[in-house]
C-alpha cells in the first residue's frame, strides 16, 4: 500500500486569494489535506474562494493552527520547501526527488511553504527531515506560492500510477513529528538541567543543530520510546527508568 497523499502546510500565508489559488493547485493534482499556520488575516477568508475556481472542499476541509509544529504534529516526514540552507545541515532533494519519496515513505508526510515574502523561519525549516529546493534561475527567483504548490503536486501525482504494493516483512513505521518532539524536548530539557547550554548565545543554534540530528535518523516509535528511557536512566541513576 502507498503512503498517503501528502498534507500541504501554507505558514503564514498572507493574502486569501493565495490561499485560494493554492487550493486550486492541490485539487488540480488530487490533494485535499491543507493546513494553515497563523494566516495573516485569518481564517476562513473571503477572498480565497473565488480565487479557488471550485477547489471549494480543500478549502472547506483546511485546518488552522497556531504553530509549524502542531500542524506536522501526525506527520513522520515533513519536507521544507526554501531557497536557502539557513545554516542548517538538512539533506537536500529536488521536487522529482520529495514526490519519489513520500510515495516510498511508511508514513504521512507534509510539504512546508512558507510567507509569500519572507518564507520560512530558521526554527521551521528545523522541524523538517528534508529541504526541497527548485532549481529554478539564480538571477530571477520569483516562484509564487501557488506555483511551487502545483510543482511540487504534480511531482507527487507523477507516482500515484507506479506505486505497487511490496511483498515480505514491512519495516517499522517511522514516528510521528509529535513523538519525534517529545524526545526532542526530554533531550533539551535534560541538557539545560546538566548546564550543557554554553554560552547562552549559542544556544538556539546548538539546539537546532541537536534537532537535524534526531531528525534525520528516521527513527521508529519503538526506537524513540528506547531512546527516552535511556535518557531518564541517565538523569535518574539508580531509578527503574518509566514508560512514555
Amino acid at each position: 500500500m502507498s503512503a498517503p497523499p501528502p498534507a500541504i502546510v501554507l505558514v503564514r500565508p498572507q493574502l486569501g486569494e493565495n490561499i485560494g489559488k493554492a487550493a486550486r493547485a492541490m485539487l488540480n493534482f488530487g490533494l485535499t489535506d491543507l493546513r494553515l499556520v497563523a494566516p495573516r488575516d485569518g481564517w476562513p477568508n473571503p477572498a480565497a474562494g473565488p480565487a479557488a475556481s471550485g477547489a471549494d472542499v480543500v478549502l472547506e476541509r483546511a485546518q488552522v493552527f497556531e504553530t509549524v509544529a502542531e500542524a506536522v504534529a501526525d506527520c513522520a516526514y515533513v519536507y521544507a520547501t526554501t531557497v536557502r540552507k539557513r545554516g542548517l545541515v538538512i539533506p537536500i532533494v529536488s521536487p522529482e526527488e520529495a514526490g519519489r519519496e513520500i510515495h516510498a515513505n511508511d508514513g504521512p508526510s507534509a510539504i512546508l511553504f512558507g510567507a509569500e515574502r519572507s518564507g520560512l523561519e530558521t526554527d521551521e525549516v528545523a522541524l523538517a527531515g528534508k529541504i526541497v529546493t527548485v532549481p529554478v534561475n539564480p538571477d530571477f527567483r520569483s516562484l509564487n506560492l501557488a506555483q511551487a504548490v502545483i510543482l511540487l503536486a504534480y511531482e507527487w501525482s507523477k507516482h500515484v500510477a507506479l506505486a505497487v504494493p511490496t511483498e515480505g516483512d514491512a519495516e517499522e513505521p517511522r514516528a510521528s513529528q509529535a513523538h519525534l518532539e517529545g524526545l526532542i524536548e526530554q533531550l533539551y530539557a535534560s541538557l539545560e538541567a546538566a548546564h550543557y547550554f554554553h554560552p547562552p548565545d549559542r544556544t538556539p543554534a546548538t539546539k537546532n543543530t541537536i534537532r537535524t540530528i534526531l531528525t534525520k535518523a528516521g527513527w521508529s516509535a519503538r526506537e524513540i520510546q528506547a531512546l527516552r528511557g535511556v535518557i531518564r536512566a541517565l538523569v535518574e541513576p539508580g531509578g527503574r527508568p518509566r514508560r512514555s
